[in-house]
């Protein structure tokens, strides 16, 4: 299962390539994330930068990539909001503005209820 991470408000294009930067310093999320772009509209070069994909094998990965989510919002201007969601449906909304009164384990069930992975053995 693909974590679909989007990022809205600030400038996207600085966003992403910070958030993306900061899971990949995660030592449970190395190798795991990747870049999507939208195909390219009709007399453009390339397509825009569209979202994030984390590949999650595992519980773990779930729990990790949800704190560090977590920590990089709280790095962020508050105008700042992540979406996490998968490509079965549902989504997750974390905003700046919003994060000191987030309980890590409500959203950890939030988020394992959108990105239903099976837990490490």
């Amino acid at each position: 299962m693909d974590a679909q991470i989007r990022v809205s408000g600030g400038d996207a294009v600085t966003e992403y390539a910070a958030l993306g930067e900061w899971l990949r310093g995660e030592r449970e999320l190395a190798g795991r994330v990747r870049v999507i772009h939208s195909p390219p509209e009709e007399g453009h070069l390339g397509g825009v930068l569209d979202m994030l994909s984390v590949a999650l094998g595992s519980g773990g990965a779930v729990v990790a990539m949800t704190r560090s989510l977590v920590a990089w919002i709280q790095t962020r201007r508050p105008d700042v909001e992540i979406t996490i969601g998968s490509p079965a449906g549902g989504a997750v909304k974390l905003t700046a503005r919003h994060i000191k009164d987030v309980d890590l384990q409500v959203l950890l069930q939030e988020v394992r209820t959108v990105l239903p992975v099976p837990d490490e053995s």
